[in-house]
């Protein structure tokens, strides 16, 4: 009976695996088949014009590397405090769970809430209007737990012999931190960033209310009203609002370009985290 439904679990997982396989296939080979046409040097390089049927996503590209950026610098430091406070600092098993607990809560929250969020305090109350920092720092704050999460699984990973063998050595705990427990983590770091990145290319909702517009954007121009232009939100406006076949070449080459973006970053990823597993069956 056991081997039986050893065999029916083993079928139903690789089935539901085949199939969502199968479907991400679909869906890159429909961008692949639809969005190649539009793929070319000066779509790369040059900025829309007529409202999106001719010209490029230079803007585009270069706005969402400049939130994405912006992200990484925030929630890097934050999280690794996040982290290493989890991990090394608190002694109660209970404040642990408790800190762990806030991580899951706050990845669980829809995206839509950071920018309500965003809106009321950064646009509203704080009268910066639609700004680049604004949007970084509320796609860092989506990816803080991420980030956290993938270092503290990282440290609890680290063989203990290192820490122990550190503190034979009469080092004090920030001196273990610094020299021991990060340089051995880094790559617990680097995936966690990676992962969040990946996430953080692709979202629409936290942005379109505090960070970006359609056209008319370059570069930042300062803080207070300096919104750029964004892959998410033109895909988002061009695939609503138009019909005209040249625009919809358009909007299928800017899809492929961002999920490019975003599996290129997951695959960066995947080798730190395969490195990371085995190290702590190892271990």
């Amino acid at each position: 009976m056991r081997r039986a439904l050893d065999r029916a679990f083993t079928f139903g997982a690789t089935t539901f695996a085949a199939l969502a396989v199968g479907v991400i296939v679909l869906i890159v080979s429909a961008l692949v088949w639809r969005g190649a046409s539009a793929i070319s040097w000066e779509f790369f390089t040059e900025q829309m014009q007529l409202v999106g049927a001719a010209g490029g996503i230079f803007y585009n590209i270069l706005g969402t590397l400049i939130l994405l950026l912006t992200a990484l610098l925030f929630s890097l430091p934050l999280a690794t405090g996040i982290a290493l406070v989890q991990s090394v600092y608190l002694r109660n098993p209970r404040t642990r769970e408790r800190l762990w607990l806030g991580l899951s809560v706050l990845n669980g929250i829809p995206s839509i809430l950071f920018g309500l969020f965003g809106l009321i305090v950064f646009v509203k109350f704080l009268g910066w209007g639609k700004s680049w920092l604004t949007g970084g720092l509320l796609l860092g704050i989506m990816m803080l737990p991420t980030v956290a999460v993938a270092l503290i699984e990282r440290i609890q990973a680290m063989p203990r012999k290192y820490v122990e063998a550190a503190k034979g050595l009469g080092l004090r705990e920030p001196q273990i931190i610094w020299s021991v427990i990060l340089p051995q983590c880094s790559g617990g770091l680097v995936t966690g960033a990676l992962l969040g990145l990946a996430r953080a290319a692709g979202e629409t909702a936290p942005i379109m209310f505090t960070a970006t517009i359609f056209a008319g954007a370059t570069l930042p121009q300062g803080i207070k009203e300096s919104p750029v232009l964004t892959l998410p939100y033109h895909i988002f406006v061009l695939a609503q609002d138009s019909f005209d076949p040249a625009v919809s070449a358009k909007v299928w080459g800017a899809a492929l370009v961002l999920l490019g973006l975003v599996m290129s970053l997951s695959l960066a990823a995947l080798p730190a985290r395969l490195r990371m597993h085995e190290e702590a069956h190892h271990g």
